[in-house]
C-alpha cells in the first residue's frame, strides 16, 4: 500500500468528498507524495482521514440503515432497501482507511520513534486503533497485523475480528486494547517534539489524549461486551480504577473541519453543496420517535423550513415531496454553520451511556440511573440547552428520565438515548443496533437485499477479492454477522 500524504488536512475533502456515491472519483491517485515528511505534516491529514471515514459514505450507509435518514435517490436509496454489494465503499476502504488515515498513522509511528517524538507516536497509535475499529466493525475480518507493511505484505492476510480485538500472540497480532495502551504509554514518555496546532483534535493537549485513549478502551469493551463479558468487565474496571477518561464535554474527541469550499465536513458538502444534495432526507420514523419523546433536540438536529418537518419513510418508492428546498436535513449541530462539523468521534455522553449499560449488564461500578441522566444531560448541553431547560424536560417527561422495568428494558432506554445523542454518527449507532437490537426498528418499505434483512456488515470490496487471494471468495454477504454481534 502506498502512502497518501496530503500537504495539509484541508486537502483531504477535495480527494474524498463524494465517496462511493458517484463511483467516479479515484482517491488512490494523489500528487502529494513526498519522500520524507515531518510528524507535524502527517498528523493533521491522518486525523482528517479518520474523520472522513466516519462521516462520509459509511455514515450515509449506516445513518439510513438505522433510520435517522431516508435515502431518496442514488446510493442512499439502494441502502434504504438493504441493497449493498462489493462495488460499494471501494473509496472508503482504500482512500479513507488503508491508503489514507491508516498508512499515515503507521508512518507517523515510525517517524515518531525515529526522531524521538513519542507524543506523535502515542497519538498515532490511539487513532490507528480507532480507525482499524471502523474497518473491522464494518467488514468483520480484515487485514490488520500484516497491513500497512508495504512490499513485505502486498497481499496481507485477513485477521479474525476476534484476534483484532483480543490479540493472538501465536500469530503476532496485537489487540486493539494493547495498541491503545501502548499509545497512552508513549504519551508519558519523553518527547523531543510535541504537537501543537497541527493536532486538529486536541491542539497538543496530551492529557486529553490520555482521557480519549482510555475512553476508547471503554468503547472497545462495550463493543465486545455481549460476546466477551469477562474481558469487557476487566477493561472497564481497569479504566475506572485509573480514573483518566473523558468526564466533560470539553474533552470530547472531535474533529473540526474548515469552512471554505474544499475543506468542509463531508456531511455538509453532500447535503448542501454537492449535486447529490437531494439524496437524503430526515426519516419519518426518526421524526416520529423524537416527537413521541417531546425531545427538544429535534429542531437543533434537523431543519424545519416550514410549518412542519418534511420527511420520507424508509424504503418509500413514490413521488418525492416538493420543493426539495423545504426538505428537513442535518442542521448546524451536525454540520456546523458552514461545514465545520464537528465529527464527534468519542464523547462524554457516550462514556456516560456506556458505563450505564455496563453497570446493568456487567455489574461494573456506577449508578445506572445517575450515569443515564448524565448522558442525556451531556448530550442536551452539547445541543445548546441550558441546565434549567434540561431539568424542566426531565421533570416533564418521567418515562424518558427514569430507567424502569427489567434490566433489558433499562438497557433499551439507555441505547435509545445514545442513538438520539449520536445523531450524525451513523456508524456508532449501527454498531449499537447490531450488538443490542436497540432501538427496535421495523423493516423499510420495499425491503430487498439479502433475504429482505437489514445489513449487519458491509460486503468485501470486489477489487480486494480479485487482488488478494486471502479474501474469501465467495465473500460473506450482508446478512452474515460479525464476530461480536451475538443478537
Amino acid at each position: 500500500m502506498k502512502f497518501i500524504i496530503p500537504k495539509s488536512y484541508l486537502l483531504i475533502p477535495a480527494f474524498l468528498g463524494m465517496g462511493a456515491c458517484s463511483k467516479y472519483l479515484d482517491v488512490n491517485i494523489t500528487p502529494n507524495n513526498p519522500t520524507s515528511v515531518t510528524p507535524a505534516v502527517l498528523l493533521p491529514g491522518a486525523e482528517a482521514g479518520s474523520a472522513f471515514a466516519n462521516a462520509n459514505e459509511l455514515n450515509r450507509f449506516s445513518s439510513v440503515l438505522v433510520q435517522q435518514l431516508t435515502g431518496a435517490a442514488n446510493s442512499p436509496a439502494t441502502y434504504d432497501i438493504y441493497q449493498t454489494n462489493g462495488a460499494d465503499f471501494g473509496n472508503q476502504w482504500a482512500g479513507e482507511l488503508y491508503d489514507g488515515a491508516l498508512v499515515n498513522y503507521q508512518k507517523l509511528i515510525e517517524l515518531g520513534d525515529a526522531v524521538n517524538a513519542k507524543a506523535y507516536s502515542g497519538i498515532a497509535k490511539i487513532m490507528k486503533a480507532y480507525t482499524f475499529s471502523i474497518a473491522t466493525d464494518v467488514w468483520g475480518d480484515v487485514p490488520y497485523s500484516q497491513a500497512l507493511q508495504g512490499e513485505a505484505f502486498t497481499t496481507p492476510r485477513l485477521d479474525k475480528q476476534e484476534d483484532i480485538y483480543k490479540g493472538n500472540s501465536s500469530l503476532a497480532i496485537q489487540s486493539l486494547f494493547d495498541l491503545v495502551r501502548e499509545g497512552i504509554q508513549d504519551l508519558d514518555a519523553t518527547s523531543a517534539v510535541k504537537p501543537g496546532n497541527d493536532d486538529i483534535i486536541y491542539k497538543g493537549d496530551l492529557t486529553k489524549w490520555k482521557q480519549a485513549g482510555n475512553t476508547l478502551l471503554l468503547k472497545f469493551a462495550t463493543t465486545i461486551s455481549r460476546k466477551e463479558p469477562a474481558l469487557a468487565t476487566s477493561v472497564i474496571n481497569e479504566v475506572l480504577t485509573g480514573g483518566t477518561y473523558i468526564k466533560a464535554n470539553s474533552s470530547d474527541m472531535n474533529f473540526t473541519f474548515g469552512a471554505s469550499v474544499g475543506s468542509q465536513d463531508p456531511r455538509y458538502t453532500y447535503t448542501y453543496v454537492s449535486t447529490f444534495q437531494n439524496d437524503l432526507i430526515l426519516s419519518t420514523r426518526y421524526l416520529n420517535l423524537l416527537k413521541s419523546l417531546n425531545d427538544p433536540r429535534l429542531p437543533i438536529f434537523f431543519t424545519k423550513p416550514g410549518t412542519d418537518y418534511v420527511t420520507l419513510d424508509n424504503g418509500f418508492r413514490g413521488t418525492l415531496p416538493t420543493p426539495t428546498a423545504n426538505w428537513s436535513r442535518y442542521n448546524k449541530y451536525v454540520v456546523g454553520n458552514s461545514g465545520e462539523g464537528p465529527v464527534r468521534l468519542v464523547t462524554n455522553f457516550e462514556r456516560a451511556f456506556m458505563l450505564a449499560e455496563a453497570a446493568i449488564r456487567l455489574g461494573t461500578p456506577g449508578d445506572p440511573q445517575a450515569l443515564y441522566t448524565e448522558g442525556i444531560t451531556a448530550s442536551m448541553t452539547l445541543a445548546g440547552l441550558t441546565s434549567d431547560q434540561i431539568t424542566a424536560y426531565l421533570n416533564a417527561n418521567p418515562s424518558v428520565a427514569t430507567l424502569s422495568g427489567t434490566p433489558e428494558q433499562k438497557i433499551a432506554q439507555i441505547i435509545t438515548q445514545k442513538y438520539i445523542a449520536f445523531t450524525g454518527n451513523g456508524l456508532e449507532i449501527w454498531n449499537d443496533y447490531r450488538r443490542t437490537g436497540y432501538p427496535t426498528l421495523q423493516l423499510s418499505q420495499n425491503a430487498a437485499g439479502i433475504d429482505g434483512t437489514l445489513p449487519v456488515r458491509a460486503v468485501y470490496i470486489n477489487n480486494e477479492i480479485q487482488r488478494n487471494p486471502n479474501f474469501p471468495n465467495p465473500a460473506p454477504q450482508s446478512n452474515v454477522r460479525v464476530w461480536w454481534d451475538v443478537d
